[in-house]
């Protein structure tokens, strides 16, 4: 007995070696299996340079890496946004104790690795933002333990949806959105994950119906289908989903009605079931859920009035439902009891009074009502809602005068009341809308004269005011705002002389003064505006000359008839604008008669008319002796023009006023304003408005040229014919015949952002006007991505594309490269595009829509070029 025992105590040191001897191999094994990775990683930027087996830092102080409590074995990955490349690094599955594995955001290609199911400790597993691509393998419907996140979101994995994935019971975050899946229906499995709280299966093909075995998800905390193509019903069967904090189903083909039962979501914050097909009434519950915050429901097919409960909504702070065929007035005190921010109940066939609660709560910020049939006065209460910042109520039947306070808001950039039956005076007041960019308020019935106090409005750009009653003389301080592109006081009771100091607003780019009673001469300082590109002063009484200051601007609409002007037209004018000038007898061409004080000819024109009449008997005779040689070719000749002429044929996709031969006859070398890979681009003036186009005729020359050509020419055809948007350049029509094919497109007097950035005009551009311009080529980008069907990916986004019209705003243009994403083929199937601004939903995520696809909230993104 006491041998053993002595055996024992030396065997015990022995034990205590063996036990420890693991953990030193383990950090050994992880630390190798990590240089592995990094060996076959390209790391431009060289983040996993610290990565070293010399290095005097443990495994565990290696950036990147974690390591499980006092453990050496590595239980978490995390390579965000590192710039690598390459494939899947496999010894990252030899790592045992591995529990979080993060690579989103990288350039890592290939199919994605099988064999990551066999690390038995796997909880969360992140490869969203990559190039992945290929099927997902089916091993991952039964390999992982106890996987609680798949996040693969944003890669190229293609093949049918990986239905098998309902068989990870474990599953508590399923987020496949932006997967080029081929369209599969939603499988009704996804009903037995039980713990799933988070499902984001957005714009991945999914067609068909919502399974009602969704009812079963009572975990889930985020539903996220939009983008896709589901059709049918929502299941009543949603209603079950206690636990839901947002749903977002639109952009969808869903129909039929709204599901009752919404309302008993206590959870419930955003609901966004827009852009569907919805119909019926809207349920009178839906707005009893006590959390909901925003409700979007725009652009369905919806009737009827809104539901009472909307005025007792107490948390609801955005609204948008416009784009239906909702009618009727608001609910009583709608507004009263809710921090309203946004309101948009636009382009629907509502009527009543404009409730006085909508900004009871003083947060109302936009106020969106245009389209519809409000009537009454402006309520006096908007007069202090002073966080105002956008306000568009056109197009209504409101009448009364405005409340003087409301023309006064300090933060409002954006006041809209045209066309409408509103009266009274524009209130001095409004000299304190230190921040308006925009006033519009024409086809009303103002009156008075409009107030010197309009001078003080610094960041003002556009001031319409036209078809109303103003009278009065043209506001002298006027001249003070910098920054005005369009002024429009046409069509009122305006009197006295125009401005001498109009010629400071070197802004303008629209200066419509006609059919009202003005009186003097035309300054001549308007020829000192050379960013002018329409000047309508007809229907006055103007007198004296036509300044010849004005043939320094260069002008797409120009108007002087009916006024009493008189004096020698310059030849200019006469030339180039010949229907500018009807209406004023006192005008002549050339020189005027009675300006010579003797009867007598000077010999000098004497001599110069012999000359002229000599060689112009020279000319004649050359002439005919050129018509007897040609006189057979001419015939021959005329009949082929007659044959090229009637082989033209017009396409149009908007009402135009021109004809075919109207664009090909305006065509000429003078007039071409640039030139690129694709063509060349004319400024024409046609039709009976002198209105001006831009025309795009495409090169033609050997036949693979002409075949890229003809795919330029139908990809632009296939993608603006269909394309309504302000903030897309618009396609009139297009041009053809067997050689030559035009495009016709809206005229953009500003030209390209590119030649405000990276030519001469650099540094013209303020910061609200790039602002501006970043905002509405967002907004012609977000159409094209998310409010076209097919949706459209532009490809070739830079600052040459994106044109500005007279206020600067933008439009994106050039859409030769572009190619649909959703049904049926690509318009163009190879990679195109300038290098450096291809569309980034070609290649990677940016790193805020990443970010905010980990919270998993709808958000938008896109690249800008500088």
């Amino acid at each position: 007995m006491a041998a053993l025992h002595r055996l024992l105590l030396l065997l015990l040191p022995l034990v205590g070696l063996l036990v420890l001897l693991p953990l030193p191999i383990a950090a050994f094994d992880d630390a190798s299996y990590l240089l592995a990775a990094k060996a076959v990683l390209s790391d431009p930027a060289g983040a996993l340079s610290v990565w070293d087996a010399g290095s005097s830092h443990s495994l565990c102080a290696w950036p990147h890496v974690l390591c499980a409590g006092k453990s050496t074995a590595v239980a978490g990955l995390y390579l965000v946004k590192l710039s690598l490349a390459g494939g899947f690094p496999a010894s990252v599955c030899s790592l045992r104790s591995l529990q979080h594995l993060d690579l989103s955001q990288n350039d890592l290609v290939g199919p994605l690795p099988a064999c990551l199911t066999a690390l038995p400790a796997l909880l969360n597993l992140t490869l969203a933002g990559n190039g992945f691509s290929g099927e997902v393998p089916p091993a991952y419907g039964g390999g992982f333990r106890s996987l609680v996140v798949l996040n693969l979101v944003q890669n190229s994995i293609s093949g049918e949806f990986p239905w098998f994935l309902a068989k990870i019971s474990t599953l508590q975050e399923l987020l496949l959105a932006y997967n080029a899946f081929t369209p599969s229906p939603l499988p009704e499995k996804l009903g037995d994950l039980a713990d799933l709280r988070e499902l984001f299966l957005a714009n991945c093909s999914l067609s068909g119906k919502i399974p009602p075995s969704i009812g079963n998800l009572g975990n889930l905390v985020n539903l996220d289908l939009s983008m896709n193509a589901l059709s049918g019903e929502i299941p009543r069967s949603i209603g079950n989903l206690s636990s839901l904090v947002q749903m977002e189903l639109y952009k969808n083909q869903l129909s039929g009605r709204i599901p009752v039962g919404l309302g008993g979501l206590k959870k419930l914050r955003f609901l966004d079931i827009s852009m569907n097909r919805l119909t019926g009434e809207i349920p009178e519950d839906i707005f009893a859920a006590p959390s909901l915050e925003s409700v979007h429901i725009y652009q369905n097919n919806l009737t009827g009035r809104l539901p009472a409960s909307l005025g007792a909504a107490t948390r609801l702070a955005d609204l948008r439902m416009f784009g239906n065929q909702i009618e009727g007035p608001f609910p009583p005190e709608f507004g009263k009891h809710c921090p309203l921010g946004f309101l948009d109940m636009s382009d629907n066939r509502m009527s009543g009074p404009i409730p006085a609660t909508l900004c009871a709560s003083g947060k109302l910020a936009q106020l969106m009502l245009l389209d519809n049939q409000f009537e009454g006065a402006i309520p006096a209460e908007f007069g202090q809602c002073r966080t105002l910042t956008r306000v568009r109520l056109q197009n209504n039947r409101l009448s009364g005068s405005v409340p003087p306070e409301f023309w006064a808001l300090p933060l409002v950039q954006m006041l809209e009341l045209r066309s409408n039956a509103l009266s009274g005076t524009v209130d001095p007041a409004i000299g304190g809308a230190k921040n308006l960019f925009d006033l519009l308020i024409q086809g009303n019935r103002f009156t008075g004269v409009l107030p010197a106090e309009l001078g003080n409005l610094s960041l003002l750009r556009r001031l319409l005011a036209s078809d109303n009653n103003f009278s009065g003389p043209v506001p002298p301080s006027l001249v003070e705002l910098s920054e005005l592109s369009q002024l429009d006081l046409s069509n009122n009771s305006l009197s006295g002389e125009i401005p001498r100091k109009i010629g400071q607003l070197k802004q303008l780019t629209v200066l419509n003064l006609s059919h009202n009673h003005l009186a003097g001469t035309i300054p001549p300082e308007l020829g000192e505006i050379h960013r002018m590109n329409s000047l309508d002063l007809s229907e006055n009484e103007l007198s004296g000359e036509v300044p010849v200051q004005l043939q320094n601007l260069v002008l797409s609409a120009f108007n002087l008839s009916y006024n009493k002007l008189s004096g020698p037209l310059p030849l200019f004018f006469s030339a180039t604008y010949q229907q500018s000038f009807l209406g004023n007898p006192g005008l002549c061409h050339g020189v005027c008669a009675g300006n010579d004080d003797h009867g007598a000819i000077p010999a000098a024109r004497v001599h110069l008319i012999v000359s002229i009449l000599a060689a112009s008997a020279i000319v004649l005779l050359m002439g005919l002796a050129w018509f007897t040689y040609k006189y057979r070719s001419y015939k021959k000749r005329a009949a082929e023009i007659s044959a090229v002429e009637s082989s033209w044929d017009l396409t149009s996709f908007h009402k135009v006023e021109f004809s075919e031969m109207d664009i090909v006859n305006s065509l000429d070398e003078n007039n071409v304003i640039g030139k690129g890979a694709a063509g060349k681009v004319y400024k024409v003036v046609v039709g009976p408005s002198s209105e001006a186009m831009a025309v795009k005729k495409l090169w033609d020359s050997d036949v693979e040229s002409k075949k890229k050509r003809n795919d330029t020419f139908e990809a632009e055809v296939a993608t603006l014919s269909n394309v309504r948007h302000k903030n897309i350049v618009k396609l009139f029509c297009c041009v053809t015949n067997g050689t030559c094919r035009l495009l016709v497109y809206e005229y953009m007097p500003n030209g390209s952002l590119g030649d405000f950035l990276h030519s001469a005009k650099a540094g013209i551009l303020d910061w609200p006007t790039r602002y501006k311009i970043a905002v509405h080529a967002a907004e012609g980008l977000s159409y094209l991505h998310h409010d076209c069907v097919p949706s459209i990916v532009h490809r070739d986004v830079k600052s040459n594309n994106i044109l500005l019209d007279a206020e600067f705003g933008a439009k994106v243009a050039d859409f030769g490269v572009a190619k649909t994403i959703e049904n049926g083929p690509a318009t163009m199937s190879v990679i195109a595009g300038s290098c450096g601004y291809i569309a980034p939903g070609e290649f990677l995520m940016p790193d805020l829509l990443l970010a905010c696809l980990k919270r998993h909230k709808k958000c938008y993104m896109q690249f800008f070029p500088c």
